[in-house]
């Protein structure tokens, strides 16, 4: 691991950028080999180009997309009572930095945090976010890592630091199966170590009416942020996806408690992607994203379970999301 200054962005004080060299899968590759499969697929991941990321954006601001304003009012309602939970001189982890408005409200109401730690894939993004969390708070001392924080990775040392508090927001621990999700929360469990706590957020499980909906707006705007995927494609491997040939499909699966989100195609097709030519029936699917849904007690157990204590769960007035502290064993 090496430690590299970032540049200085706020009077005497600086950020430090840990770069792990994170290494995933490409686009070309996981497409190739998505699209080979007998039930095709393409991670949910290379949905965030900078066009997908524009496009859900704005699905966040769309009425029937309830999951960031419910998160965001149970983090303002409650981020007092994160605080009195966690103490003094906190260590915040953020994993994934994005949208800084929610980790912001922490860092608000924390009692003198001593360090915020934002942990990203794309080191890019990873530096905007941490040189502005930075600016605004001179006296904390912010730290920046690009890895991929579902691999197995030490927590650079902060000296005078109190508790670390992990935050996982945004309901992307759904994206995970539930067996993925335990085996994320026991890694992180053991990473934070003993004393420490984790704060998550996580989707209800709800009516179809409402979850539909979340996912397929009457606008298009999510219909538009999946087919972006075919677009990347077209854009970045000179594939020839025609966009007009397939359609977002989203659906509330109850057995399985998770919306399942595909790429139909329209007709029978063909496709060429770096050279290699793929065949599409009638009706036949990409899939590219799950968002899983849990129950306050189900997710609590699956935690415990994962080597956490639940300490106390909150969700908005309509009961549709939650929010949950939890405590290493």
């Amino acid at each position: 691991m090496r430690d590299v200054d970032l540049q200085d962005c706020r009077a005497g004080g600086r950020v430090a950028f840990y770069d792990l060299n994170p290494q995933q899968e490409g686009f070309a590759a996981a497409v190739l080999r998505g699209l080979s499969q007998p039930a095709k697929a393409i991670p949910c991941r290379f949905l965030y180009d900078a066009r997908g990321s524009a496009l859900f954006d704005a699905i966040c601001d769309l009425p029937e997309y309830y999951p960031t304003r419910a998160e965001t009012g149970i983090l303002r309602a409650r981020a007092t009572r994160v605080a009195e939970l966690t103490g003094p001189h906190c260590q915040l982890i953020e994993l994934g930095s994005g949208s800084s408005q929610k980790v912001r409200l922490l860092l608000d109401a924390l009692e003198r945090p001593a360090a915020y730690v934002a942990i990203d894939i794309s080191a890019e993004h990873l530096r905007s976010a941490a040189e502005a969390v930075a600016a605004d708070f001179p006296d904390i001392h912010v730290a920046a890592m690009a890895a991929d924080y579902g691999q197995p990775f030490a927590l650079p040392e902060i000296p005078g630091g109190g508790r670390r508090l992990g935050f996982f927001p945004g309901s992307t621990i759904g994206n995970l199966s539930p067996e993925e999700a335990e085996a994320f929360l026991s890694l992180w469990a053991l990473r934070l170590g003993p004393g420490s706590a984790m704060l998550v957020g996580v989707d209800l499980t709800k009516g179809r009416e409402v979850l539909e909906p979340a996912y397929d707006d009457a606008a298009g705007v999510t219909a538009r942020f999946s087919l972006n995927l075919l677009a990347r494609a077209n854009r970045e491997l000179g594939a020839d996806f025609d966009l007009a040939g397939f359609r977002h499909r989203a659906f509330w699966s109850e057995t399985r408690s998770r919306i399942e989100i595909h790429l139909v195609s329209l007709r029978a097709q063909e496709t060429v992607v770096a050279d290699r030519r793929f065949h599409f029936a009638a009706g036949e699917a990409i899939h590219i994203e799950d968002s899983c849904k849990y129950s306050l007690a189900g997710f609590t157990a699956l935690a415990s379970r994962a080597g956490f204590e639940p300490v106390e769960s909150w969700t908005d007035p309509a009961q549709l999301f939650s929010v949950h502290y939890l405590e290493t064993r």
